[in-house]
């Protein structure tokens, strides 16, 4: 308890010289850095103002006897449409840090290029790992087909789809992910080749759905909770967050916000008539439920 309250004053100072150095958050209001205990994310358009804000935080840290960990703190540049990628240099105590092209934040990756293209193959990477921890329960005849997918739905599913909220779940993206959870379902239900099930017959059989439907439930229930947040709540600003700048010409890249209002156009909704409708939980269990199906 005392570390936290110890970062939480270090970046109080850090921030409170150097404000208006962040991304533009609210109208009154920019976004200066992300901090969970002592997991540090500083935010800056400027490389003149990371350098900055990264002095004052080693300056602050050391002043209750606290240092920065060189080797374990990176550097990401992400460029602007038109801007070709130089090599960034930002230097703490006269060490350079390390510049990466991703790094991880609470267990989703972050990347230069945007998206969650790379967080979501990460994912299957970890949940194809948890599965084969779990072999000889896959393996086991004492353990009816009913309790072996209640466990790969709690130990498997749920690293699978950590975060899956804000996906931006495409075509090919999908079928990875689909094609993932039927091969662990036919491990467990040991059907080999040359045996054949279909997709339906399978799903029925382990009490599945399609994971698009899965990932579009949660995504739209967790919209609904964050709607019902007051204004002033960082995780409702982030869902309702207009970022400020020209988009390049051509055709617009097919991001969370844009799939999600195609979504509910394809129901005759809109973000308004989403937001009203969020107030009535009754009323927003049906509507979500119309919503995470209108893609299949």
């Amino acid at each position: 308890m005392i570390f936290l309250i110890a970062i939480d004053w270090i970046m109080r100072q850090t921030t409170a010289t150097n404000e208006g150095t962040g991304i533009k958050w609210t109208d009154t209001k920019d976004l200066e850095d992300l901090d969970f205990a002592d997991d540090i994310c500083l935010i800056s358009h400027k490389l003149e103002d990371m350098q900055v804000k990264s002095n004052k935080l080693a300056e602050e840290a050391s002043k209750i006897g606290l240092h920065v960990n060189i080797d374990k703190t990176e550097i990401m540049k992400i460029p602007s449409q038109h801007q070709q990628h130089q090599q960034t240099t930002i230097s703490i105590n006269g060490k350079n840090l390390k510049e990466t092209t991703s790094f991880t934040y609470l267990g989703s990756i972050v990347s230069t290029t945007g998206g969650t293209d790379e967080d979501i193959k990460a994912r299957i990477g970890k949940a194809r790992q948890a599965f084969i921890t779990l072999k000889s329960v896959w393996r086991s005849t004492a353990i009816s087909i009913k309790n072996k997918i209640r466990i790969f739905n709690s130990n498997v599913k749920s690293v699978l789809l950590y975060g899956s909220e804000t996906w931006r779940v495409i075509k090919s993206i999908s079928n990875k992910l689909q094609t993932f959870i039927n091969n662990c379902l036919r491990s467990i239900l040991k059907i080999r080749w040359p045996e054949k099930i279909s997709n339906r017959d399978l799903w029925e059989r382990t009490n599945q759905e399609p994971i698009v439907k899965q990932i579009g439930r949660k995504k739209w229930r967790w919209i609904g909770h964050t709607l019902r947040k007051p204004s002033s709540d960082i995780t409702r600003q982030a869902l309702e967050w207009n970022p400020k700048g020209r988009r390049r010409v051509g055709r617009p890249r097919v991001t969370w916000r844009r799939s999600c209002e195609e979504e509910m156009k394809a129901c005759g909704q809109t973000w308004s008539r989403v937001k009203k409708l969020s107030e009535n939980r009754s009323q927003w269990r049906c509507a979500a439920e119309a919503l995470c199906s209108s893609r299949n």
